[in-house]
């Protein structure tokens, strides 16, 4: 496992096709979704307190943060999609619940599913191996090409996800034109192109 660094980075990297498919002020909150479940698998630090779960167990699994991701996704779904149609930041009166579900599923998932991978490049320095597709598959994939501690990677991976982002939001021949899109083709034009209608 790398450290939070490195894990923040590994969601930034793993969330940064929403550039492309929300366009800025989506891919925006795409990531932040991605940020809040990058370290949603070492919750199991904190449930070892109080649960039989040992580190780079249960929660260290696809089919967790998958489970995890839907629950949340499904709840931001059913409580906040009028609230991001009202959001003067948001610009849109057309987001629908679905929309709301495929963005916050597919986000929380990222993230989580990043964590993942990382721990599978740096696992088993001072940890044990990861079984990621426990129960279907429950032997330990190893890679093990990145050291905990490693200055370079940890703050190498922070600048690289940074920079990216950047660049991408430099850009704006993008999003692509998707059923999820959010808000309507003439309030995405105007997002495009900086117009604003009062």
């Amino acid at each position: 496992m790398v450290d939070v660094t490195g894990h923040l980075a590994m969601a930034m990297l793993f969330a940064a096709p929403a550039w492309i498919l929300w366009g800025r002020r989506g891919a925006l909150g795409f990531t932040g979704f991605a940020l809040a479940t990058a370290m949603l698998p070492d919750s199991d630090l904190v449930l070892r307190h109080v649960l039989p779960v040992t580190h780079h167990g249960v929660t260290h699994t696809v089919v967790f943060v998958t489970l995890v991701s839907l629950i949340t996704g499904f709840a931001t779904s059913k409580w906040l999609t009028e609230w991001f149609n009202g959001h003067r930041w948001i610009r849109s009166t057309q987001i629908e619940m679905s929309t709301v579900f495929v963005f916050a599923t597919s986000g929380l998932l990222v993230g989580g599913t990043s964590h993942l991978f990382a721990d599978i490049l740096s696992a088993p320095d001072i940890a044990p191996p990861l079984k990621p597709f426990w129960p279907f598959y429950s032997k330990p994939i190893i890679v093990d090409v990145i050291y905990y501690d490693s200055l370079l990677w940890n703050v190498g991976l922070i600048v690289v996800a940074i920079a990216l982002h950047l660049v991408l939001a430099r850009y704006q021949s993008y999003p692509l034109e998707t059923r999820y899109r959010i808000g309507t083709r003439e309030q995405r034009d105007d997002q495009q192109y900086g117009i604003g209608r009062d």
